[in-house]
């Protein structure tokens, strides 16, 4: 219960104006600190609804590859540039912003985890890895604004947070092919 109180206050902490517009005033915030944000408190508040409705979970997602391909379809909507520029711009798009990452991305990752094998695990980090090196390049790369709403200066710092996320999930991979963490339990 304290994990959906705390996932439920951050999702309103986020959701106030002055925070949402803070965040969403700088690129890589708006990508790289409220999204992720948005997501974590999906996956605090999933445990009172997994506990609340396990059958729908347990039918809809038994395998954990349901939830998975959902969770992986809205982050990589969300990381298109067209979605960011709509997200500041219509607020239809910015409420689909607040519902689809908590609950489309959050609370069907924390349910698939735990079911998922770890060469599914790592083969998601894997593709994560590859489409953030290539949201990195395209983002540095790309010579005018992909987003309006936002400079190019903006937009090359992102891409560098991009490319930073993807070497960092290669330092993860490599952590976890050439050491086994059993030996330190």
């Amino acid at each position: 219960m304290n994990q959906f109180i705390i996932g439920l206050f951050l999702l309103l902490f986020l959701a106030l104006p002055p925070v949402a517009n803070l965040l969403e005033s700088i690129m890589i915030m708006h990508m790289h600190m409220q999204m992720p944000l948005l997501v974590v408190s999906g996956f605090l508040i999933a445990k009172y609804f997994l506990r609340r409705f396990p059958n729908f979970f347990e039918k809809w997602n038994q395998n954990g590859i349901p939830g998975i391909m959902l969770f992986m379809i809205i982050m990589v909507y969300w990381m298109i540039p067209r979605t960011m520029d709509d997200a500041l711009t219509l607020q239809s798009v910015q409420i689909f912003k607040f519902i689809s990452l908590p609950f489309l991305a959050g609370i069907p990752l924390r349910d698939s985890w735990k079911k998922i094998n770890s060469i599914a695990k790592n083969a998601i980090i894997i593709s994560f890895t590859i489409i953030f090196f290539a949201m990195g390049w395209l983002y540095i790369k790309w010579p005018d604004p992909l987003c309006n709403n936002y400079l190019l200066i903006e937009q090359i710092t992102l891409g560098w947070g991009f490319m930073t996320m993807a070497f960092c999930m290669m330092i993860y991979l490599a952590y976890n092919a050439f050491v086994d963490p059993s030996k330190y339990e």
